[in-house]
């Protein structure tokens, strides 16, 4: 039996993250190749450190995205808010190495004659839902996401002026019966403008939004809190720390709160089985338990380098199924095709939709209108009811 008594804690980091940086970097240049071609393919790595910037990776799609890759990452810099000694969108150094992607992995990927597009490499994905919060997300994830989102916003406006790019959140969440109940400790360290403000000052500032993010009644007098804990927090960014895509998976999927096959999403186009089948398996965990057929969902995928279907499907619903996981797993054969293809067409994954994944994870985020986040919606539920 599951425990149903239990503190869980996860962790977020900010967009302003050096790690977060050039995760924005990698997929802002995925969706410059994906607006020319749809069909483009894309690895795309960053690195970040004080005033420089280093992209690399292999790439197949109009040769005129190459020559704005550096306009590209400066934009994003610039949009993130980083003006700063040691880390300015305008003086950075951006070495730029992308190269061709290669023939022989081309060649196992690419559809030809009776042989259907493969998977871009090996590997197993999870995906996983909750009815614990509406977005069908694990509470301590996604309101630590919510916290930093919300100080973005309030530092990007105009209204806390005094806060800076890089910030960290971690919520340890009290459940009870099985359900979020109390926030036994929020961990918020957040950069800022001068050495002359304290933690307590930083707290003043920041706790009002941390209130006003989390449902009534989460903060107690027991709540600890521990906001800014080593002090001063002015040298931020890739200046403080160097950053480096798809370091941040697990602030990127669950918190901790389900498996994460291993690969990274960002800079990936979506033929990339790491990434599109990820989704496809958040989005299979997500209709799941919103046709009620569990309260929680986890669901394998596996893939092998230059096969078209998975190799394995796998439920786990926790004894909380109203249907048995074998039933499900028929269901979500029925009901989607699991080849990278399938999952493209299915969700409509070749758009440039990628940049805005980067930052406040990449599930428990509403669809947006032109694509964005469809591995969101919950439009199987009838179909997946009807096979279970």
């Amino acid at each position: 039996m599951n425990r149903q008594n239990y503190i869980f804690t996860s962790e977020s980091v900010s967009e302003g993250h050096p790690d977060k940086v050039c995760d924005r970097i990698s997929d802002a240049v995925l969706d410059a190749f994906l607006t020319e071609d749809a069909e483009s393919r894309v690895a795309c790595e960053t690195f970040a450190t004080t005033e420089r910037v280093v992209i690399g990776g292999e790439v197949r799609g109009p040769g005129s995205v190459m020559k704005r890759v550096e306009d590209i990452a400066r934009e994003c810099v610039r949009d993130i808010g980083y003006e700063q000694k040691g880390f300015h969108w305008a003086n950075l150094d951006v070495q730029t190495y992308l190269h061709a992607q290669s023939a022989h992995i081309a060649q196992g990927v690419d559809a030809s004659g009776n042989k259907d597009e493969g998977a871009g490499d090996q590997g197993i994905m999870f995906g996983y839902a909750t009815d614990e919060t509406e977005a069908l997300m694990p509470a301590p994830i996604q309101y630590a996401h919510a916290i930093l989102k919300r100080l973005a916003e309030a530092r990007k406006s105009g209204a806390e002026p005094s806060l800076r790019p890089d910030a960290k959140s971690q919520l340890s969440v009290r459940y009870e019966n099985g359900k979020p109940v109390e926030v036994t400790s929020i961990v918020l360290s957040t950069q800022h403008e001068s050495e002359s403000q304290t933690s307590d000052e930083i707290r003043g500032i920041v706790e009002p939004y941390i209130r006003e993010v989390l449902p009534q009644g989460w903060i107690t007098d027991k709540t600890e809190w521990w906001v800014n804990p080593t002090g001063t927090f002015v040298i931020g960014g890739p200046d403080g720390d160097a950053g480096l895509t798809g370091r941040k998976i697990i602030v990127d999927t669950y918190g901790g709160a389900a498996p994460h096959g291993g690969g990274a999403f960002s800079g990936k186009d979506p033929t990339k089985v790491d990434r599109s089948a990820a989704y496809a398996a958040r989005y299979l965990a997500k209709n799941v338990v919103a046709a009620g057929l569990a309260q929680k969902c986890l669901i394998q995928l596996s893939y092998a380098i230059g096969v078209s279907k998975p190799l394995s499907i796998y439920v786990d619903t926790y004894g909380t199924g109203e249907a048995g996981e074998e039933a499900i797993e028929k269901a979500i054969r029925a009901t989607m095709d699991l080849s990278p293809r399938g999952i493209r067409q299915h969700l409509a994954m070749n758009k440039p939709v990628y940049q805005r994944t980067a930052a406040y994870g990449h599930f428990g985020r509403a669809p947006d209108a032109d694509g964005g986040f469809s591995w969101e919606k919950t439009d199987l539920v009838d179909a997946l009811k009807a096979e279970a």
